[in-house]
C-alpha cells in the first residue's frame, strides 16, 4: 500500500550530475553505479534515464541484473559481487553481463565451468579496504591463469575499492592507489578505481573507467563539503501532508516517552511520515523540515508513520500543506548528519510505502 509520502525524482537533476562527474574525469569512461535500487531512486528509471549518457551501469547482484534486462535495459552490465557458483556464472553469460572475481572460489568455478560463450570479467584487487578482492601480490598470477582459461573473453579488468576517499587530507587512499598502480603496473587490462569521492578530488585515480554513485543523487561524496559547493543538485525530494494541528500548553509533553516538554505554548503540525517509511527513527528533536518554504524542527520522537514538527512560527499553516522532509532547499547531507547517519542510508530507506514520482 502507498502513503500519501511521496519521493519526487528530478531526473534532469541526475543527469546534471552526471555531466559534473563527467567534467571531473573527462578522459574516463562512466560505469554509473545503481544498485540497491539506485540509492532508493528507483533503478530502472535511474537506468532508462541515463542509458544514451554513460558506457555502463553496476549493479550489486545478478539479481537486479536480471531486473534490467527484462526492463529492456541493453547497457553494458557489471555485477559487483559477480556470481557464486556454476548456475548463477551460466546466468551471467545468459544476461550478459560482466562479473567482478573477488575470491577464489569463484576462479575455480569459471576454471571448470563449461560455457556457451566465454565472458568478459572484472578482477578485484583488495588494496586496504579489506572487506573484497586478491592481494595485490597474486595479481599477476591471477591474471596469468584468467588469460590461461577459453572462458575469459578479452583482457580482465582490474578494479579496487578506496576506503577513505570521503576525506581527502587522510593518507590511505594515496597509499591504496600506490598499492594498485605497483601491482598493476606490467599487467594488460583495464582499470577502475574512483568512487564519487575520488573522481571529485583524486584525478591520479581516474582510470579508464569511473565509478560515481552518491554523487549522482546529489549528495555529498565528501565529509565537510556541501553537496551544493561540489556543483551537485538534489533528485530526491521527500514530502508529506500535514495531517492535524494542535495547539499545546506550556509544560505539555509530545509524543512517545514525553522526551520533549513545551517550555511555551506551541503549535504542532502532525506530519503523515515516520520510520516505517524510511525517515531516521534517531533523528532529534529540532532537526529541520520545510513548512511553507521556511524551517521548522521537530518535537519529540518520530513514530513509525507520523512525526511532529514546531509550526508556531509559520502563519497560515493548514491540513493538506506538504512538508517537506529532504531534499530541494533542505540537504539529505543535513538530514544525515542531524540523525548521527549518511545521506546513503536515508536515499536507500525510502522504498516501499512511499509514491515515487519521476520528472523532467
Amino acid at each position: 500500500m502507498r502513503r500519501t509520502a511521496c519521493a519526487r525524482i528530478d531526473l534532469s537533476a541526475l543527469r546534471h550530475n552526471l555531466s559534473t562527474a563527467r567534467r571531473a574525469a573527462p578522459a574516463s569512461r562512466v560505469m554509473a553505479v545503481i544498485k540497491a535500487d539506485a540509492y532508493g531512486h528507483g533503478m530502472v528509471a535511474v537506468a532508462r534515464a541515463l542509458a544514451g549518457d554513460v558506457e555502463a551501469f553496476a549493479v550489486s547482484c545478478l539479481d537486479e541484473a536480471h531486473i534490467l534486462r527484462e526492463a529492456g535495459v541493453s547497457q553494458a552490465l557489471v555485477v559487483l559481487q559477480g556470481f557464486r557458483d556454476g548456475a548463477q556464472l551460466r546466468e551471467a553469460v545468459a544476461l550478459g553481463v560482466r562479473p567482478v572475481l573477488h575470491e577464489p572460489a569463484q576462479l575455480s568455478c569459471l576454471e571448470t565451468s563449461e560455457l556457451s560463450t566465454p565472458v568478459p570479467v572484472w578482477l578485484k584487487l583488495d588494496t586496504g579496504m579489506h572487506r573484497l578482492g586478491f592481494a595485490p601480490a597474486e595479481a599477476a598470477d591471477l591474471q596469468a591463469r584468467l588469460a590461461a582459461m577459453p572462458q575469459v573473453a578479452g583482457e580482465p579488468g582490474l578494479m579496487t575499492h578506496l576506503a577513505c576517499a570521503d576525506e581527502p587530507t587522510r593518507g590511505e587512499s594515496a597509499a591504496q592507489l600506490k598499492s594498485f598502480e605497483q601491482a598493476a603496473a606490467s599487467l594488460p587490462g583495464e582499470r577502475s578505481m574512483a568512487n564519487s569521492a575520488a573522481i571529485l578530488r583524486m584525478p591520479a585515480a581516474h582510470g579508464d573507467w569511473v565509478r560515481p554513485g552518491i554523487m549522482l543523487y546529489g549528495a555529498s561524496p565528501l565529509v565537510g563539503e556541501a553537496a551544493a559547493q561540489l556543483g551537485l543538485n538534489p533528485v530526491m525530494t521527500v514530502s508529506a501532508p500535514v495531517v492535524a494541528l494542535k495547539t499545546l500548553k506550556r509544560r505539555d509533553a509530545v509524543g512517545y516517552g514525553g522526551s520533549y516538554i513545551c517550555q511555551e505554548p506551541r503549535t504542532m503540525a502532525v506530519v503523515a511520515m515516520g520510520y516505517g517509511d524510511g525517515y531516521p527513527r534517531h533523528a532529534p528533536s529540532g532537526t529541520p523540515v520545510l513548512v511553507r518554504g521556511r524551517r521548522c524542527g521537530l518535537m519529540g520522537r518520530v513514530s513509525m508513520d507520523m512525526l511532529s514538527v514546531d509550526v508556531s512560527d509559520v502563519p497560515g499553516v493548514e491540513v493538506g500543506d506538504p512538508v517537506t522532509l529532504w531534499g530541494e532547499g533542505l540537504p539529505v547531507d543535513e538530514i544525515a548528519t542531524a540523525a548521527g547517519t549518511i545521506s546513503y542510508e536515508l536515499l536507500c530507506g525510502v522504498g516501499g510505502r512511499l509514491r515515487m514520482e519521476y520528472v523532467e
